[in-house]
Formats: C-alpha cells, structure tokens, sequence
C-alpha cells in the first residue's frame, strides 16, 4: 500500500503550503428564494499566486455548489469572468491574491458582487442582452457598396494604427457597468458600443461611417458621456475608452473622420 499524506484544509478546502486564509464576501442572490440579494461570507485558503477565481471555484466545488458565476476561458481573452472585486470592475481570472492582501499581517477581506447597470440573474452573472443590444446597434461590422473587389482591400501600416487600440476589446461589458451614466439610465449606448463603433468609422475600407455618426449623434449617444474615465480605468485589455469616445464626438463635430 501507497501511504497518502494527510492535507490541511480551511472548510473543507485543501490547504497547499504557502497559502493564507481570507475571507471571500460574496453577493449572492437566487431569484426563486430570495426578495432581494445578501452577502455570505467564506473563509479561503490561497496563495498569493492564486487568481480571484481560483477561489470562486474552490468555493463552489468544496463549499457551495450553487454559487453561479460565470468563466470561459480563465485567461483575460473571453471577458466573461468581469464582476466587481473590492468595489472596482474587474476580470476574475486576472487579478491575483497577492494585490489583495492587507498589509502588516491583518486579516484580508475580498469582496465579490455582480457588475452593476445589468439585471442580475442569479448571483454572480447578469443579464448582457441589453449591453449586446446597444452593441449590435451600432452596426460593429465592415460596410462596404458597390461591386465585391478582384483582390484583398489594401490598408496601410498607419491606416490599420488608427483604430487598432478599439480592435482589444472583448465585449466583458466592464467599463459601460462602470459608467455612472449607464447605472442611471440603461437606455445609453455605455462606452463598449462606442469603442466597437469607433473600430470601423475609423477603418480606411469601411464605407459606413456616417451611418454610425447618425446612430451616435442620438440622445443617448456618445454626448451622454461626462468624461469620468471611469470606463479606461475599468478596461482588462487598457483600450483607451475615454479618448476613443472623445475622437468619436470630434467627429461629429467636424464631420471628418
């Protein structure tokens, strides 16, 4: 027989050498049996290597089953993890214990909660129908007229550099819930349409711009913003949000793209 070394764990969790116990305080809300949601505290094992959803899932595998978040592929690229860690917008998969400790040995804190501007549907995950919405609104697709070219369409180094920051984005809707104008009124386009707006009005093979300016030019377009930088702050992939929505109104304003 194969001697197994006992482990320690913290809950019902294993316990690696190395790691710290904090607590993980979580939003939680099931719409079948709760009249509003409520937090619930976990004491966790980590490491400070360790990603906020490594604990999220240690959570759900060895304490509660039925905390619902959602995650894809757990490396910053699908945007699905985004939710609120300590108050500020953020991919689980990307923020690691080790920024989270508190300092002289006191004991940490990690607070949890679904983005904010979106129905919640069940503890972690919200409903992203209304950001797709404004999404597909704004037309994020190459328009072209006239006859289909004989060969690729050409862009130059510097033409392809114009939008290239706008092409990061991975639709995680974390900088238009961090928008204090889209908490308030959800009818606004939030700073995600824009940014994949911007991506083709300022594409050199794109022949839809103006249409897309109409769009934005509405009332619930991109003169909603009131410049908090709230939404670069919030991007995972460092777009620059603000300066994409600024360039956007300029163009309008000027009526060049």
């Amino acid at each position: 027989m194969t001697a197994v070394a006992e482990q320690n764990t913290v809950n019902g969790i294993p316990a690696p050498e190395g790691s710290v116990t904090i607590t993980v305080k979580i939003q939680r809300y099931n719409p079948e049996v709760d009249d509003a949601p409520h937090w619930e505290s976990y004491d966790v094992p980590a490491l400070p290597t360790d990603r906020v959803l490594n604990l999220l899932f240690n959570i759900k595998n060895y304490v509660d089953g039925t905390l619902s978040f959602r995650r894809s592929c757990a490396h910053g690229i699908c945007g699905s993890d985004a939710m609120q860690i300590n108050g500020i917008n953020r991919l689980a998969c990307k923020v690691l214990v080790k920024d989270l400790l508190a300092k002289d040995g006191k004991e940490t804190t990690v607070t949890v909660a679904p983005i904010k501007g979106l129905p919640t549907l069940k503890d972690l995950y919200v409903d992203m129908e209304p950001f797709f919405e404004a999404y597909r609104a704004v037309k994020p697709y190459l328009i072209t007229y006239g006859n289909e070219p004989t060969r690729e369409r050409i862009q130059s180094a510097a033409d392809r550099e114009r939008f290239d920051d706008t092409t990061k984005c991975i639709l995680c809707a974390a900088c238009t819930s961090s928008c204090p104008v889209y908490w308030n009124d959800g009818s606004y386009f939030g700073p995600a349409a824009i940014v994949n707006a911007h991506r083709f009005i300022f594409d050199s093979r794109d022949e839809g711009s103006e249409e897309r300016l109409d769009i934005l030019n509405d009332a619930e377009g991109v003169w909603r913003c009131r410049t908090t930088f709230n939404c670069t702050d919030a991007c995972p992939r460092g777009i620059q949000v603000t300066k994409a929505i600024q360039e956007v109104k300029r163009a309008l304003l000027f009526k060049r793209v």
